[in-house]
């Protein structure tokens, strides 16, 4: 990297395609500074070579890509050239709109810099302006070709006096797509046509949870009278516009925290960086038992304007892998969309005004039949702007990155079969040919650098199924059954490690999760004991698991759970594995000290069944059992016991009390694994995961230890 100060840093993904044809994705460490433009592998130090760089003068350009999906995330694309030399770029890419709107105005600054001091000195330079492209209408994205102005950029007089650089994301929508936010009347002359006309007028039909509902006065007669007037949602949402944003325009489970009428949804087809035509399934709740549910095929195009608020508008279209499915009615959106607006902060906190306009036809025959059938269910989808603000006033942590599924051929079915009525999603990670399309799209290739690349579904698949060495568990034993059935009583068997949600490869970047799959050990034995004292070191108890293991040569890791009381409780796991791996994060974590042991040692509770003052106490929040609570560590051969003295904690014997005078009636969940804070221990592994289901009191027995050559 050059000597020259520093302007920006900071991780961002590499995006693009290889000579394969395949695209990809990396987290790199990128750096501006006042004449370069480079990334890393990780954050440099010293004299590291960067991996590639381009030299920032005044020819360069930073380029919208728009949105682009890959495995599944989300991302905003900027691609920056030299207009000289096209073809030597750095394409980079931001999970959320915000950091790729931070690296963008960075650039363009040290852009402008060399412009200024070029005509400092009395060099003549070719300004430039970025246009919005709303005044010409939409001829083509800046996210489709190399640069749509580079022929105008060339041809400007260069004694343009002052540069106009516009912020504008995203030229006008497509010309099939109403842009109702636009309400002059140029627009509405310009569409006289076709369906479009002007949305100035609007009477309040009512206020409802905290939202002003308006209708349009304006009556058409070019829409089937099937068609709902239009009508829009405005509230206000204490978030940014770009939190609302991102929101908006995801298609995963989080969709449903805030949107009623949203069952689910994939993506079809990324026509360019602002445009996709999605699929999308209604969950309507109007007479369920007669009338059939509904879904949409519909293309979606977004922009963000230069008072940074954002524009996303929808409107129903055909496409050959969508067709119509057996068990639905494909309802017809004639125009709709939200606009997201910013406000003034109060109380320091961001305000945005959400509007979401809605006009539907929602088909079949209880359009005709019951006139409040349509009006019911477009309140119901117009609510989702009360949802939004609710989501955000009781949710403080946002950083998870959006996903989308992708859709395979939906191709129209004539034959209802159960077969059939199956909406093929694939999986986030899924590598479909829509992505493969996507990746064309994409002009770099790749730097052959395999680093913290983002695992594709092979990838996830070959770590969760991994060969096993088998371990013959009918030598191994303990007082407390284990009954695999799932109305089992004071019993204990193995939960599935896809119910915890684990550190992915990504954590450092963009602190993702993915489901924790199979363990790295295998859960032989549970304990149920009870004494007058506390019990510790229960390893040395001649005939348990451990020392079963020790004797076959194989390694066990103990875990003692004390519970303190007039009588003493403790319940013992033991985790078996053939041998440790050399080098890896859980060999460190049995033999570092026990500093370091404190620090890494994580427990992720559950409670499936219980009440919910019970399941609210304990919650799923993972817990460094470390600091916690006291834990102490014995070493022994071929096994680690860690003894955990949960009446340590004040807080802890607090719930404890709450949860064992109504044990018997819950089912709790216990994952185990050590924390992985690092890209080279990334991503986190179980150590194994139990639930032990209605346990009794009166089960746990006395044990019969060996004295303890340590006290």
């Amino acid at each position: 990297m050059s000597n020259s100060k520093v302007v920006y840093d900071g991780w961002m993904v590499r995006y693009g395609r290889r000579k394969i044809g395949r695209s990809f994705m990396h987290m790199r460490y990128f750096v501006l500074d006042s004449r370069l433009l480079a990334y890393y592998k990780r954050k440099p130090q010293d004299n590291v070579v960067p991996i590639k760089t381009l030299v920032i003068d005044g020819n360069c350009r930073v380029e919208d890509r728009g949105l682009k999906t890959q495995h599944g995330h989300m991302v905003y694309v900027l691609s920056v050239y030299n207009k000289k030399e096209k073809y030597n770029r750095i394409t980079m890419a931001a999970f959320n709109i915000q950091e790729a709107l931070i690296w963008k105005e960075k650039i363009d600054s040290v852009i402008d810099q060399h412009q200024e001091s070029l005509a400092a000195n009395g060099n003549k330079y070719h300004y430039f302006e970025y246009k919005s492209g709303m005044d010409s209408g939409r001829n083509a994205s800046s996210s489709d070709q190399e640069s749509q102005y580079s022929a105008a950029e060339d041809e400007e007089d260069s004694s343009r006096p002052s540069l106009l650089r516009r912020t504008t994301i995203g030229n006008g929508p497509p010309e099939s797509i109403l842009d109702w936010t636009q309400e002059s009347s140029t627009l509405a002359s310009q569409n006289a046509n076709n369906q479009a006309f002007s949305r100035k007028h609007w009477r309040l039909l009512q206020c409802q949870n905290g939202l002003r509902i308006f209708e349009e006065l304006l009556e058409v007669d070019f829409l089937p009278k099937s068609c709902s007037r239009a009508m829009k949602a405005v509230g206000i949402v204490e978030a940014s516009c770009e939190e609302i944003f991102e929101l908006v325009m995801s298609m995963d489970g989080t969709r449903s925290e805030w949107d009623c009428s949203f069952l689910d949804g994939s993506l079809v087809e990324e026509v360019d960086g602002h445009t996709a035509i999605l699929y999308h399934r209604l969950q309507l709740d109007w007479f369920l038992t007669f009338v059939w549910p509904r879904d949409l095929c519909y293309v979606r195009y977004w922009r963000r304007n230069d008072d940074g608020s954002y524009v996303v508008l929808f409107c129903s279209r055909e496409h050959e892998n969508c067709g119509p499915q057996p068990g639905y009615v494909r309802a017809h959106i004639e125009s709709g969309g939200y606009n997201i607006s910013p406000l003034k902060p109060r109380n320091g906190r961001p305000r945005s005004q959400v509007q979401h306009l809605m006009q539907i036809d929602l088909k079949g025959w209880g359009v005709g039949y019951a006139s409040s059938f349509q009006q019911h269910c477009l309140l119901q989808m117009l609510n989702s702007v009360a949802g939004l603000r609710e989501y955000f006033a009781q949710s403080d942590e946002r950083t998870a990155p959006q996903r989308i599924p992708v859709m395979v051929n939906m191709a129209s079915c004539t034959v209802p079969t159960k077969k059939s009525q199956k909406i093929n999603l694939t999986s986030v990670h899924d590598r479909s040919h829509s992505l493969e399309n996507v990746a064309k799209m994409m002009d770099e290739y790749s730097d052959e650098d395999e680093d913290f690349q983002i695992p594709d579904e092979e990838h996830v698949e070959a770590l969760e199924e991994e060969p096993v060495v088998e371990i013959d568990l009918s030598c191994f034993s303990g007082n407390l059954r284990r009954d695999d059935n799932e109305k089992g009583r004071d019993c204990w068997n193995i939960s599935d490690g896809n119910n915890f949600k684990l550190r992915s490869k990504r954590f450092c970047y963009d602190k993702s999760k993915m489901p924790g799959g199979k363990p790295l050990m295998d859960l032989v034995a549970v304990d149920w004991f009870k004494d007058t004292k506390r019990m510790d070191h229960v390893a040395r108890r001649m005939g348990c698991a451990a020392q079963v293991a020790s004797q076959k040569g194989q390694f066990c890791l103990v875990y003692n759970l004390q519970v303190p009381g007039s009588t003493n409780y403790s319940m013992v796991f033991y985790f078996v594995t053939k041998e440790l791996a050399a080098g890896s994060l859980l060999q460190r974590f049995v033999d570092g000290d026990d500093e370091f042991r404190n620090s890494r040692m994580k427990l992720i509770p559950s409670v499936p069944k219980g009440s919910w003052i019970v399941r609210q106490s304990v919650g799923s929040t993972p817990c460094l059992l470390g600091k916690a609570v006291d834990c102490n560590y014995i070493r022994g051969a071929n096994y680690l016991e860690v003894d955990v003295d949960i009446g340590s904690s004040t807080v802890a014997n607090g719930v404890l009390g709450l949860v064992v005078g109504v044990i018997t009636s819950l089912v709790v969940d216990m994952a185990f694994l050590v924390q992985a804070n690092t890209t080279d221990e990334l991503p986190e592994r179980l150590i194994g995961a139990v639930r032990v289901s209605h346990l009794e009191l009166k089960s746990a027995i006395v044990p019969k230890l060996e004295p303890d050559p340590e006290s």
